[in-house]
């Protein structure tokens, strides 16, 4: 597998290649997970799947990630609601870019996924267009104000759908994430009642432990059990 870091826009995105490709893996990334993508990125290589992975970084986690605007909930930082601008740069520019440097294949099978308020992007970004075979949503912040309505009114459009949460996660003091648990079964039982091909998984621990492993479990199970 090779390692690269590559520009598209104006983000170094870090690029592991294997060659013959079935699977594209998207993956937006903060600052805090670079250190521990080799290890993740190894961990989903025991598949035996060949795919491209690509990270793709965020520089303000809260803003690029949210579907809509909402008040601060951990901290002082509240959510800008620009995750539209964000599946924009990923369609239009980081898709077409992998496909045509790495040559792969146009019907290549493009799995999103992410941890935390990345797996929640991910779910969201599902919603609004058919583009992802797969979504890999590991501890997603689901959450997150107003989004078991707004799924319900315009669902995911994906059929290979995995959650994952820590099971400390919805015993949190915090009444807005206390919700977590109730709103990841919930999401579960619905899509599996609409005949989605969906799974969900309890990992131990509170949110960030393991996130490198969750996020690699989630990938794997994506491109694993559909072949």
């Amino acid at each position: 597998m090779t390692v690269q870091t590559m520009q598209i826009g104006n983000r170094p995105c870090r690029i592991y290649a294997e060659a013959h490709a079935k699977y594209l893996l998207l993956q937006m990334t903060g600052e805090h997970e670079l250190q521990s993508m080799d290890h993740e990125v190894t961990v989903i290589a025991q598949s035996s799947w060949n795919f491209l992975f690509a990270a793709i970084p965020v520089e303000s986690w809260n803003d690029e990630l949210s579907p809509w605007e909402a008040p601060a909930v951990w901290g002082k930082e509240s959510f800008g609601g620009n995750a539209a601008d964000t599946l924009r740069f990923l369609t239009e520019q980081v898709v077409p870019t992998l496909k045509q440097q790495f040559n792969l294949p146009e019907n290549v099978k493009i799995i999103l996924g992410g941890y935390s308020l990345a797996g929640l992007f991910a779910l969201w970004a599902s919603t609004q267009t058919n583009l992802f075979y797969g979504v890999a949503a590991a501890s997603p912040s689901v959450w997150f104000p107003d989004w078991m309505e707004f799924e319900q009114q315009r669902p995911i459009q994906t059929q290979h759908i995995y959650l994952s949460l820590g099971d400390k996660e919805e015993h949190t003091k915090n009444a807005v994430m206390a919700v977590v648990g109730d709103n990841i079964r919930t999401l579960h039982s619905q899509l599996i009642a609409r005949g989605a091909d969906c799974t969900f998984e309890w990992n131990s621990g509170g949110h960030f432990k393991d996130a490198d492993l969750r996020t690699a479990k989630a990938f794997r199970w994506t491109m694993e059990e559909h072949a």
